[in-house]
């Protein structure tokens, strides 16, 4: 992960505007590269310090790309600290540039602590059949073993494949190509970084029209054996938009708990139960104050095989777009 300072992603762009300010222009058919910071483009200082320094035209030259391709530099974030509103900024870049015939494809370079939740945030609106690729890196671009470069160059691959059209966004990691639902940072160290929380890929719904996600307000409270309703209550005080709970189990919270959950719902307070579980879902099942079928009763709804964060982006998704929050989830 870098240590950054975070700069706003830059106003809208289209890839035949004048070459300045990262973008660069092709003629022909050509993937589209965006490069918003993180990992991989990251160098380490003399202090032992990883920061991105590298532009998405050095990422492609060092990716040994065959590809015609057109880069933009669109920011330089550690990825935990990439808002609502960026993810906007990035959803308009993408709806914009694929309006260009050439663009066959485009590649979104991004940290891996957030990529998850912003692959989902763009697949949700993802009509077009072009593919939308993000990759990244587990090691900086001056690690002896850095894994940017190639990951890089087989995301572009793919982004540049007319057989996967139709796919939705991808996630290509460590030589394996994945879909945006259902998946989950699996390892902090590993370079296969992503896993699935199923062992099959789950459909994609229907995607809903771009709308914007900044401003609305989507807590995520963690459970643990014997809560009270306390993190409820105070979340609950500062009238969220909708609250998900990263459950225990199959979706299961303390009594305590679940009775506070009951209240925020009759306040009107869209509530979401997932799992800390990492592979699996959630199963309304259980019984008792807490039990995630007691939870169903009371009007929560199920995150199914979405992680807490990627819950978090879909019922923002349906709230921006007033989509019934289950077609989503």
């Amino acid at each position: 992960m870098c240590n950054t300072t975070s700069v706003p992603i830059a106003p809208r762009r289209t890839p035949n505007d004048t070459a300045t300010s990262g973008t660069l222009v092709h003629m022909g058919n050509f993937v589209l590269v965006i490069s918003t910071g993180g990992t991989i483009a990251c160098t380490t200082d003399a202090t032992g310090t990883r920061r991105p320094t590298l532009t998405a035209a050095e990422l492609v030259e060092q990716s040994g790309t065959a590809e015609s391709v057109g880069v933009y530099d669109a920011a330089n974030l550690d990825s935990s600290a990439i808002t609502l509103a960026d993810i906007d900024t990035l959803a308009e870049f993408i709806e914009q540039s694929l309006i260009d015939d050439s663009v066959t494809g485009v590649v979104l370079t991004h940290g891996t602590d957030s990529l998850a939740e912003t692959a989902l945030a763009l697949d949700l609106i993802h009509h077009d059949p072009r593919p939308v690729v993000l990759t990244g890196a587990q090691h900086p671009s001056d690690h002896p073993h850095t894994d940017g470069p190639e990951n890089l160059r087989r995301a572009i691959d793919v982004a540049a494949d007319p057989l996967r059209r139709g796919q939705g966004v991808l996630v290509h990691f460590d030589g394996d190509t994945l879909p945006a639902r259902g998946l989950y940072k699996a390892s902090t160290a590993d370079l296969g970084a992503f896993a699935l929380t199923t062992e099959r890929p789950q459909p994609r719904p229907a995607p809903v029209p771009r709308a914007t996600l900044s401003g609305i307000n989507v807590p995520i409270l963690r459970a643990w054996p014997g809560a009270d309703g306390t993190l409820v209550e105070l979340a609950a005080n500062t009238n969220p938009d909708g609250i998900v709970v990263e459950a225990l189990g199959s979706g299961n919270v303390s009594p305590a708990m679940g009775e506070a959950l009951g209240r925020a719902i009759e306040r009107g307070i869209p509530v979401v139960v997932s799992t800390s579980v990492p592979r699996g879902g959630v199963e309304f099942a259980y019984g008792g104050g807490g039990g995630g079928a007691t939870l169903g009763e009371l009007g929560a709804l199920p995150a199914g095989s979405l992680s807490p964060g990627q819950a978090r982006i879909a019922l923002i998704t349906a709230l921006a777009t007033g989509t019934d929050p289950s077609s989503l989830l």
